[in-house]
């Protein structure tokens, strides 16, 4: 759940802060106006760009509200290197007038645009077509088969984003990770949700990649603020859906979120319903997307889930999308249910 503390409805200009310090912070986030918060945003680039070789700048957007400020933010830094771009996952499970309002918003605002594409598709992942390439099971078992539910949400982060963003990173620094660094912005704030407060930072180094989020230490009136003064294009997914869309993977949708996105994107729910059909007819147990497979049990907080699922609970540490160790972990039942009693299920 987000963390929703308070709703925009500040003066502009007055002072604000995060309520509470977060865990990832070295204290907490001092009460700043937008323009405070707006230099010490700059200052997080800048220091990243002193510590590290980087040799790329590349803004991740989703296309979702959050996203999009930090784009308007930091577009300027992206004109210095041919590697410098926005960076938009295509998971090929989202709603396309999302990807339309991304490829429109770079083109207007005259940024280079690198779309990303997942190696495996979301509906071979689920029809169990996609069989693990390494350990004992290569070539063998499905990575993962049917419809994720919370226990597979790890697995389609990791296929789905986590996998085009690691191919983007060898493709420009390849080996090269001690001497070269691609800086990923990404949007992440600890007043968005619960899991954000515990889990993001404003620099973290991992490898070749050196995440930066700019505006952690915004909060939600601030991004109000800087939306009213500058103007900066909504989503029209977003205003609809209060989401970008842009992963619909299902892993954690809420009760009556297909028939939700049904009302305002047909052609999406249309795509995700007959992908149900083949998956029942295949004899998948898991046949309902949104569903929660019987006898699976709901993940624990502990390692977060993927940076850039800013809603999705986190994973029990140490997850893998190999089937043997999910069922040791209890994420998966013994016996998996017939597909007459999955499918009889409400999504």
């Amino acid at each position: 759940m987000g963390r929703q503390i308070h709703p925009a409805g500040m003066f502009p200009g007055m002072p604000d802060a995060v309520n509470g310090k977060p865990a990832k912070a070295a204290e907490r986030p001092p009460a700043r106006t937008l323009d405070e918060a707006i230099v010490r945003s700059r200052d997080i680039i800048a220091e990243a760009l002193d510590r590290y070789p980087i040799v790329g700048r590349q803004a991740l957007v989703s296309g979702g509200n959050d996203s999009t400020v930090l784009l308007h933010l930091v577009r300027e830094y992206l004109d210095s290197s041919a590697d410098d771009a926005v960076v938009h996952v295509n998971t090929g499970i989202g709603i396309e007038e999302t990807r339309d309002y991304v490829r429109d918003l770079t083109r207007e605002w005259s940024l280079p645009l690198r779309e990303l594409h997942p190696r495996d598709s979301y509906e071979d992942l689920v029809l169990g077509r996609v069989l693990a390439r390494t350990g004992p099971n290569a070539g063998i078992r499905p990575v993962w088969k049917g419809f994720p539910g919370p226990p597979g949400h790890a697995v389609m982060y990791r296929r789905l984003k986590d996998e085009p963003l690691m191919r983007n990173r060898a493709e420009i620094i390849g080996t090269q990770g001690r001497s070269r660094k691609l800086m990923y912005l990404a949007g992440m704030r600890w007043d968005e949700s619960d899991r954000r407060f515990r889990n993001a930072e404003e620099i973290d180094p991992q490898g070749g990649i050196v995440w930066v989020s700019p505006i952690v230490h915004w909060t939600n009136e601030q991004m109000h603020e800087y939306r009213e003064r500058y103007i900066v294009p909504r989503n029209p997914v977003s205003v609809h859906l209060h989401m970008s869309g842009e992963c619909l993977c299902g892993a954690y949708a809420k009760p009556g979120e297909l028939d939700e996105i049904e009302f305002f994107y047909p052609r999406t729910a249309y795509r995700i319903r007959s992908l149900e059909k083949k998956v029942e007819a295949a004899g998948i147990a898991a046949c309902k997307w949104g569903q929660i497979a019987p006898g699976s049990k709901q993940p624990q907080p502990g390692t977060p889930a993927g940076r850039l699922c800013s809603s999705c609970p986190p994973p029990i540490e140490g997850q893998t999308d190999l089937m043997d160790l999910w069922r040791q972990r209890g994420l998966l039942p013994e016996e998996p249910p017939t597909s007459a009693e999955a499918c009889s299920l409400p999504a």
